[in-house]
C-alpha cells in the first residue's frame, strides 16, 4: 500500500493549533523555565484544557475515517505532528502539557475499550526503568501480587516523566519472577493510591522544564480492572501487549527530535546567511564554504527522519506490524537531532555558546532524545533482530 505523504487536510488544524502554542506560548518562557527547574510551567493549564477536550472529537474523527477509508490518518500521525510542532518551541513544556502523559499513549496502546472510556479523562505519566536496568525492558523487577480482586504492587522507578505533576502512573509489573518477560504487565495507578510515594525529583542536563521523578510503591493496591490488556499469562506471546507501546511512543519521540532540529537548522541557516554565505542546491557541495556543506548535509539526515516518523506513525494508524519502522525513527532521528544541535553550537560559536541564543539549550535538550524510549543501541538491537529474523534469545 503505497502512502502518500501530502497531509491530509483534517489535520491541518493539529499543526496550526500546535504550531500557535509553541511559538506563543512555548518559546517566550522556555528559558525562564530552564533556569526555573522543577517549576510547574501555570501557562500550559490552559492548552491542558484544550488538549483534554480535543481528544474525545479526534477519537470519534478517526473512527469515522477509519470507517470510510481504506488508509487511515488518525491518532498516531496527530500525534507525531503535533509532538513536532510543539518540539519546535521546547521539549520539555511539550512533556509538561496536562493529560498528555507518556502513560496517555501507553493506554491508547493496549487498554480495551471499557479502559479507553475510563481512563479518557486522566493525566498518565509512565514508570518503566528501575534503578537495576535501563533500556532492558525485560528486566522489570516491580512485582504485581493479585490479592482478591487488587493488585499489591512493590517496586521502585526511575526517570519518570511528569511523575510528580500527573494524576495517574502506568507501571510496569512484573506477575511472576520465574516466567521472566511473559509476566510483565502494565498497571494504570492513581497517583493518590495509599503507598505510592514520590521519593525525589532529579537535576538534569536539559528538559529542565519537565520534572523527572523517582516514584515507590510500597504495597500500592490497584483494581484488577486497572491491568492493561489480558491477565494471562502466554509464555509463548512473551510481552509483546506492554511493548506495543514503544511502537507508538517511539514514533512521537523522533517527532520530537525532529522538531527541535528544525529549530536548530532555521537558527543555523540564519547564522550562515548572516555571515555572509549562500545555501546554494544547484552547486556541488565541495564548491561551497565548509558552514554550508555541513549544513546541507545535516538538513538532509533531518529530512530522512521525518520520512522514517511519518511511515512508521502511518503504518501504527493502518494496524500494520511497525516494530522495526519504530526503532528506525527513533535511531536516526535522536542520532540526527544530537549531531545537528552540537553542530550548530560548533559553528555558531560564541553565540552558540551563549545563553542569550537558545542554541546551547537545544544542544542540552536533545541528548535525551537520544536516550530514553530506549537508547540507540538498543533501537539498533531490536532494527537487527526484525531484519534478521532473530529472537531476543538469539540476538541480544
Amino acid at each position: 500500500m503505497a502512502i502518500n505523504l501530502e497531509l491530509p487536510e483534517k489535520l491541518n488544524s493539529t499543526v496550526e493549533r500546535a504550531r500557535l502554542a509553541a511559538e506563543h506560548i512555548f518559546r517566550p518562557i522556555s528559558r525562564k523555565y530552564d533556569q526555573a527547574e522543577h517549576e510547574y510551567p501555570v501557562e500550559l493549564d490552559e492548552l491542558g484544557k484544550i488538549a483534554k477536550q480535543a481528544r474525545g472529537g479526534d477519537k470519534d474523527s478517526d473512527k469515522a475515517a477509519a470507517a470510510k477509508e481504506d488508509t487511515v490518518n488518525g491518532a498516531n500521525l496527530r500525534s507525531v505532528l503535533n509532538a513536532r510542532e510543539l518540539s519546535w518551541g521546547d521539549v520539555g513544556l511539550m512533556l509538561s502539557i496536562p493529560y498528555q502523559g507518556l502513560g496517555n499513549a501507553a493506554i491508547a496502546a493496549v487498554a480495551n475499550e471499557e479502559q479507553l472510556e475510563r481512563f479518557a479523562d486522566v493525566w498518565a505519566a509512565m514508570a518503566i526503568t528501575e534503578p537495576g536496568f535501563g533500556s532492558d525492558s525485560a528486566a522489570v523487577s516491580t512485582t504485581a501480587v493479585l490479592d482478591g480482586d487488587e493488585y499489591v504492587i512493590n517496586g521502585e522507578k526511575i526517570f519518570v516523566t511528569a511523575g510528580s505533576r500527573a494524576d495517574h502512573v502506568v507501571v510496569w509489573a512484573t506477575l511472576d519472577k520465574n516466567v521472566g518477560r511473559a509476566a510483565i504487565k502494565s498497571f494504570v495507578v492513581p497517583m493518590s493510591t495509599d503507598g505510592v510515594t514520590v521519593a525525589r525529583l532529579e537535576h538534569k542536563l536539559g528538559i529542565r522544564s519537565s520534572d523527572t521523578a523517582v516514584v515507590r510503591f510500597e504495597n500500592a493496591r490497584v483494581s484488577a480492572d486497572n491491568l492493561l490488556g489480558t491477565p494471562e499469562i502466554n509464555v509463548k506471546k512473551g510481552f509483546g501487549g506492554v511493548m506495543q507501546t514503544f511502537d507508538n511512543t517511539r514514533p512521537v519521540v523522533a517527532a520530537m527530535a525532529v522538531g527541535l532540529g528544525r529549530a536548530a537548522l532555521e537558527e543555523l541557516r540564519r547564522i550562515i546567511e548572516e555571515a555572509g554565505h549562500e545555501i546554494d542546491y544547484d552547486r556541488p557541495v565541495a564548491a561551497q564554504h565548509a558552514a554550508v556543506a555541513e549544513f546541507i548535509r545535516l538538513e538532509s539526515d533531518w529530512e530522512a527522519s521525518w520520512m522514517l516518523t511519518l511511515r512508521a506513525a502511518w503504518m501504527a494508524d493502518n494496524k500494520q506490524p511497525n516494530s522495526a519502522e519504530a526503532s528506525m525513527s527513533k535511531a536516526k532521528a535522536g542520532r540526527t537531532v544530537t549531531d545537528l544541535t552540537n553542530k550548530a553550537v560548533e559553528i555558531g560559536a560564541t553565540a552558540g555558546f551563549s545563553e542569550k541564543e537558545m542554541l546551547e539549550k537545544w544542544a542540552r535538550d536533545s541528548k535525551i532524545l537520544d536516550i530514553f524510549e530506549g537508547t540507540q543501541q538498543i533501537q539498533q538491537l531490536i532494527i537487527a533482530r526484525r531484519v534478521l529474523g532473530k529472537s531476543s534469545a538469539d540476538l541480544r
